[in-house]
């Protein structure tokens, strides 16, 4: 009788193979989950950056002003989807509808969240749905699961609030209190006009209280006229709240650099160009001429600066703008937004920003500690070495209401405020 039984070498090689096969399947699960969700993983940490920076930039804007959502809204869409996401293949395409406002971390968030004073909160959030898997399709093919196969995404949300900051950045301008026991709004009304008060031509540094003068922010590296000048044309300067400063008298030299932030250029004085000396988003000026109470031209101001007028109010002319302010800009001086320069026509739009709401350091000795910071609206350019040059005093740089950012370090206990992430 003949023998029906399979070679044990036979049935050993068949198992080995259905082993490998299923080792083979196994290893293919863990190289997708590794793959897979390391991408998914990826995809999460870009789109989070974007979204964080999203919020962060929308915040900002956040100055109680009737435009702040919409200008919040632009800052945040505008920062948040210059960061690529997908192996930085594509843009995060954050969304209008996806930046929302609310008065506290845990409230209602909106589009259109009122009163638009009380908005101190901005969330941003944004999903990248439909990514297609790489290898974890392939298991479906083994194990008839089609879930194995199915789109996934990311999803990231970013919360952003301003705080007192341990460093701030401002204009080398020193403000002398009025009242120096009085830390809130250091004996000043805000929307009243301060003007500086000493001899221009004998340069003197004395500064009498409610007035103010020019101050070297970096007294440790230089005491020359060219350190202000360097501080008005870039982004002022960035120093600890509790820095000691040194008073510099008042330099009529530094007015090209001044003016620059009203969009006025001369040779010598830079460019409308962000990387030179970028102006404000309005050239637009006050003076007693065309604002004749000497107070409360803020509230104007943010209007010119959503239209970005320009020095001549649209009329883009030196000489359009003297007739406005009853000032005396020549001398070789063009406006920016003419496109005289590389930067093209309206050079306030292109390349301008917040240069005209400033803070300034609040200083009762005329050197050694600052004694608290002011949110100033710069009204005017300066004509010559006899302008007696104002400031509108907004308010306390540090007060929740106030218009004025700074791009300091958070962590302080009662500096001006900056934008942090909260969630």
């Amino acid at each position: 009788m003949l023998s029906t039984r399979i070679p044990m070498r036979s049935r050993q090689g068949g198992a080995v193979i259905i082993t490998t096969a299923l080792l083979l399947l196994f290893l293919l699960g863990f190289m997708g989950l590794a793959l897979d969700f390391g991408r998914l993983f990826i995809l999460k940490t870009e789109l989070q950056t974007s979204i964080d920076s999203c919020a962060l930039a929308a915040v900002q804007e956040l100055d109680g002003a009737s435009d702040a959502l919409t200008r919040a809204t632009n800052a945040g869409l505008v920062a948040g989807n210059l960061n690529k996401i997908n192996f930085q293949g594509e843009t995060a395409a954050v969304a209008d509808a996806e930046v929302t406002f609310s008065d506290s971390l845990n409230g209602t968030y909106s589009k259109t969240f009122a009163p638009i004073a009380n908005a101190k909160y901005a969330k941003c959030t944004h999903t990248r749905a439909g990514v297609e898997p790489w290898l974890l399709g392939a298991l479906t093919a083994f194990s008839g699961d089609s879930t194995y196969g199915a789109t996934r995404g990311a999803f990231a949300v970013g919360v952003a609030t301003r705080s007192s900051a341990q460093s701030a950045c401002a204009i080398p301008v020193r403000l002398r209190p009025r009242d120096a026991s009085d830390k809130t709004n250091f004996g000043l009304t805000p929307g009243e006009w301060i003007s500086t008060l000493y001899d221009e031509k004998s340069n003197s540094a004395t500064v009498e209280p409610g007035h103010f003068g020019w101050v070297n922010l970096n007294p440790g590296v230089s005491s020359s006229a060219q350190a202000i000048k360097d501080q008005l044309l870039g982004n002022g300067s960035c120093i600890r709240t509790d820095a000691g400063l040194s008073t510099t008298g008042a330099k009529f030299s530094a007015a090209l650099e001044w003016n620059s932030r009203f969009g006025l250029y001369k040779n010598g004085a830079g460019s409308p160009k962000i990387t030179d000396a970028a102006p404000d988003l309005t050239g637009y000026s006050y003076t007693a001429t065309n604002w004749p109470s000497r107070s409360g031209a803020a509230s104007d101001f943010l209007a010119k600066r959503a239209t970005h007028r320009s020095y001549g109010n649209t009329v883009d002319t030196v000489n359009a703008g003297d007739a406005i302010t009853g000032l005396n800009i020549k001398g070789g001086y063009k406006d920016g937004d003419m496109g005289t320069y590389s930067a093209g026509p309206r050079a306030l739009a292109t390349y301008g920003g917040s240069r005209r709401l400033v803070m300034a350091p609040v200083m009762e000795a005329s050197s050694g500690p600052i004694d608290g910071w002011a949110c100033v609206l710069m009204l005017h350019p300066i004509d010559s070495v006899q302008t007696t040059v104002y400031l509108e005093y907004v308010g306390n740089a540090g007060s929740p209401g106030s218009p004025c950012t700074s791009g300091g370090l958070a962590g302080g206990a009662s500096g001006p405020l900056v934008p942090v992430l909260v969630q």
